[in-house]
This record gives C-alpha cells, sequence and structure tokens, in this order.
C-alpha cells in the first residue's frame, strides 16, 4: 500500500472511532445500557433485536464498535506492514487498536456484570484514548503524504522542551477533566449544581454528595480553560516560525472555550430531556475533540524537541 492509501485507511478508522465514541455518548445520555439486557452479544436473546428505542441504541452502538474493533486492527495489520520504518504511526495503531479492544471488553462487562460509576467513567476514558490515538494516526499520515520529501518533515522549526513540558501536562489534567465529567453522568450528579457560574446560588456550596461532584467537575473545567489559554499563548507568539503547532493551540483553546460556554447550556435545558440530550452530545465531543488535538499537539511538541541530527536544538 501507499501512502495515499494507508492515509485513506487511517481516515477511515478515525471516522468509524467516532462514531463508536458517539455511539457510547447516545447510550449514556438515553440511559440505553440495558437496552440489549444483561446479554452479550446477543440482544435479549436474539441476534436481531426487538425494535424498542433502548435496545435499537444499543445494538447499533455494539454493531459500531465492532466494525471500530476491524477497521482498527485492520489499520494495525497494515502500518505495520508498509510503515514499519515509522515507530510512531505504528504505535498510534497499536493504541488505536489496544483501547477500542479494552473500551469493548469494559463495555461487555458492563453489560453482563453492574460496574461501579468509577469502572463505566474508566471506560468512557479508553474509548476516547482510542479515539484520540486514530486522531493522530490520521493527522500523521496527512502530513507525511503532504510532504514533498523526508527531509522536509525533519527540518521543521524546533520547540523547547519546557513548551514540550506544558503541553503535556494540559493534556494528562484535560483526561483527568474529562474523567471526573463522564463520573458526574455515571454518577447522575447533573443537577448537583443548579444554575451558573453560580452553583445553587453560592460561589462555594456544600461539597456533599452529587453537588460535590459537579462543583468540582466546574472548578476542574475552569482550570483546565485557563491552562489551556496558557499553552495556546505560547504555542501562538512562541512558535511563529511553526505554523502546525500555531493552528493547533489556537485550536486547542477555541475548543477548551467553546466546551467551558456550553455550560450554560447544559443548565438552561436541564429540565427539558430532548434538548438536554443534544446539549450534552456536544459538550461532550467538544471534550473530546479537545483531548485530540492535544494529543497529537502532545506528540508532535515531543518530536520536535529533540535534538536534530545529533545536535541540540535551537
Amino acid at each position: 500500500m501507499n501512502n495515499k492509501q494507508l492515509k485513506w485507511l487511517s481516515y477511515f478508522t478515525c471516522l468509524v472511532m467516532f462514531f463508536a465514541t458517539f455511539g457510547g455518548m447516545v447510550v449514556t445520555k438515553t440511559d440505553s445500557g440495558m437496552g440489549c439486557g444483561q446479554e452479550w452479544p446477543l440482544c435479549n436473546g436474539k441476534f436481531v433485536p426487538a425494535y424498542t428505542l433502548s435496545s435499537m441504541i444499543e445494538y447499533s452502538h455494539r454493531a459500531v464498535s465492532g466494525l471500530a474493533g476491524l477497521s482498527a486492527l485492520a489499520s494495525l495489520i497494515a502500518f505495520f506492514m508498509f510503515k514499519r520504518e515509522r515507530r510512531d504511526i505504528v504505535t498510534y495503531a497499536v493504541l488505536t487498536a489496544i483501547f477500542v479492544i479494552l473500551q469493548a471488553i469494559m463495555g461487555a462487562m458492563a453489560v453482563m456484570v453492574p460496574q461501579s460509576a468509577a469502572v463505566m467513567a474508566l471506560h468512557f476514558g479508553f474509548s476516547l484514548i482510542a479515539f484520540a490515538s486514530s486522531v493522530m494516526l490520521a493527522l500523521a499520515m496527512r502530513r507525511i503524504e503532504q510532504a514533498k520529501d523526508q527531509r522536509q518533515l525533519e527540518q521543521l522549526p524546533r520547540v523547547s522542551k519546557s513548551f514540550r513540558n506544558l503541553v503535556w501536562g494540559t493534556t494528562i489534567y484535560s483526561y483527568i477533566v474529562v474523567y471526573i465529567g463522564a463520573f458526574v453522568s455515571h454518577t447522575d450528579s447533573r443537577e448537583g449544581c443548579s444554575g451558573w457560574p453560580l452553583c445553587n446560588g453560592e460561589i462555594i456550596p456544600e461539597l456533599s454528595g452529587g453537588v460535590g461532584i459537579a462543583f468540582m467537575h466546574r472548578v476542574a473545567a475552569a482550570l483546565l480553560l485557563l491552562v489551556v489559554a496558557v499553552m495556546g499563548h505560547f504555542a501562538f507568539w512562541r512558535n511563529r516560525n511553526n505554523r502546525e503547532i500555531q493552528m493547533l493551540g489556537v485550536s486547542a483553546v477555541v475548543l477548551c472555550l467553546m466546551q467551558v460556554l456550553s455550560g450554560p447550556l447544559l443548565m438552561a435545558t436541564l429540565h427539558n430531556e430532548e434538548l438536554y440530550i443534544f446539549a450534552a452530545l456536544g459538550h461532550t465531543l467538544l471534550i473530546s475533540g479537545l483531548f485530540g488535538v492535544l494529543c497529537y499537539l502532545s506528540v508532535r511538541a515531543w518530536q520536535l524537541s529533540r535534538p536534530l541530527s545529533g545536535k541540540n536544538p535551537s
């Protein structure tokens, strides 16, 4: 397979992983996790489930997740065979395959044996890592296919190690915020804080039960916006000779700001279940996109912070 074919394979894998992640969000937001009962892979004892909304949502998610697993496996084989010299790209394919399998196993276990909210939140976290890995795979292949030669890839402007560490810290912290958000959903703490930006009319409410969980998520999200804004500032103003790093930094700031501002929309639609589902899905998609961008920026910052040709980067 040539670079163009591998690029389109990576695009397909990323698209399927997106729908698998999105389907998991729909299952959670519509409480359709038990739409097929406590059976897997069958749905209420049938290969083709009854036409109830919850069973169709759950079964459709299972089908898309299965396709995601197959596409991840196909990508792993293809990139190992035809791009073995690029360890970074093979690593993305390996991570995609590993985490899509892990999240599928956890999904099956959640159906057959009830899991705690903490474990279910981790299930979404694994799904998000699989999606982010497929995003990195697609973006890396796009960059390689567009480059004129290998020299063009290797002689890009370097970034500082301090900026690299800042990006890594931001990415790790964003995953923690994602986990807290998933924990809010799986503990049904969404009504812990009413109103926005105040929580139940207070700057600092009584930190117990669902209120404490929801308030912790709000504080963590606000801090994430601050951290991403600082990182984006350095990405744009300290890397003027590297448009890729600049655009990734700007994208991260825009996505984070949109994700935080979607919080008031969640509160406004809290008691309108139909509108709330769409608002919640948009909220989760934004943080998923942010995590994918930060993961790719982390890899690029690491690659561009290494010495070039045995010399220290400038």
